[in-house]
């Protein structure tokens, strides 16, 4: 079996190499799956390259992929007995029922079968919603390129979705994320065994905690964060967000003193680490970059310190996240800064976490008494 290639990146945008890379592994698994599917969706890869998101291109073909594979397995709808042998001529024949079938009925509830096992796979509606859009998509292309008759997905049943819920939205109250950093910077709660791992790792977690905090950064977002997107004497370090965006970002004292601090008494010096992770911020005890689930894995534990609960029940990055939104809400700022900052595509979003402003209604009509208003103008002088 012949070893895997190393992969050099040479990289003459502004990204950084480590993201590139992450992109390409991920525009790898796009092209094996292309592989697999029928050859008449070519010019519907080609759109979905230069169309969509990456990760959203992954996700869409991810969905076709497993239609496909039901359409083979699972139906008469094809004569093929392998997906990339399914012909366009089929495809023209599928309805609009057979779609909502495959949704409603299929997806809802499955199985998968292994050598020692049967696993029931359960879809419910935001699972099924998205399954539902990457057909769509894929089916109005088809249309639109004149390789079939009729946009069916025009006939796909709807699927309603639950309207995000302000009480639903699970944050830290601000005196949790105070009793947080306090687990972070003094160790309280960990046994003797954590104490030993904590005391290597304190600034880095303590760093890790406050950016999350303060900037409600994406889990992706700061998993990506290198030592060179940080520019101290500007005062200011670089974030890439969803589709490639590049952002700068302020630092404010808070940040910078914890990054500094990180850097300068924990990292593990330059000539320590290999070149493959030089450049990563943070870092794992094996000088490696932090991985998602590593970073998601320290935040529950924090987290879970500060609540009084289980690991089990500690919170995620995003919840960190929702705890930026609502903590920023709370000391004043406008929805459209805090929308802004969180980088919301739409400000709704940004009204749910708007919604845990405590006790706004009783302060608006405390601070605004008629009848203190009506005495004073008629109390005698």
């Amino acid at each position: 079996m012949m070893a895997k290639k190393v992969i050099r990146i040479h990289n003459k945008s502004d990204k950084p190499d480590n993201i590139v890379e992450k992109e390409n592994l991920i525009i790898e698994k796009c092209l094996e799956m292309e592989s697999e599917l029928p050859s008449f969706m070519r010019d519907f890869f080609i759109y979905l390259k230069n169309g969509v998101a990456i990760s959203t291109r992954l996700a869409y073909l991810q969905d076709i992929l497993f239609f496909c594979r039901y359409l083979v397995s699972e139906t008469q709808l094809t004569a093929a007995t392998d997906i990339k042998e399914i012909r366009i001529e089929e495809f023209n024949k599928i309805k609009a029922r057979d779609l909502n079938r495959f949704l409603g009925e299929y997806c809802t509830r499955y199985t998968i079968e292994k050598p020692e096992s049967v696993m029931i796979m359960e879809n419910h509606n935001r699972a099924l919603a998205r399954k539902k859009s990457s057909l769509a998509v894929l089916f109005k292309f088809l249309y639109r390129d004149e390789a079939i008759k009729e946009n069916i997905a025009e006939g796909l049943n709807p699927i309603h979705l639950p309207k995000p819920q302000p009480d639903a939205i699970k944050r830290l109250e601000i005196d949790e994320v105070a009793k947080m950093l306090d687990v972070v910077e003094n160790g309280t709660g960990f046994t003797e065994k954590e104490l030993v791992y904590w005391e290597k790792t304190k600034r880095r977690d303590k760093a890790i905690l406050t950016v999350f905090v303060t900037y409600g950064l994406r889990l992706k977002e700061l998993q990506q964060l290198n030592v060179s997107s940080f520019n101290f004497g500007r005062g200011d370090f670089k974030i890439y967000r969803k589709r490639g965006k590049e952002v700068s970002m302020p630092l404010n004292q808070s940040v910078e003193k914890v990054i500094k601090e990180y850097i300068s008494l924990e990292r593990p010096p330059e000539q320590m680490i290999s070149q493959e992770h030089r450049d990563a911020l943070f870092l794992s005890l094996q000088k490696t970059r932090l991985t998602e689930k590593a970073i998601r894995e320290l935040v529950k534990k924090y987290t879970s310190l500060a609540l009084g609960t289980n690991k089990e029940n500690g919170y995620s990055p995003h919840k960190l996240r929702a705890t930026a939104a609502t903590s920023l809400i709370q000391y004043g700022f406008s929805i459209y800064d805090v929308q802004n900052l969180l980088d919301h595509d739409n400000v709704t979003t940004t009204q749910l976490y708007a919604a845990h402003k405590k006790n706004v209604k009783r302060d608006i009509v405390n601070s605004f008494e008629w009848l203190d208003e009506y005495d004073k103008k008629n109390s005698p002088r």
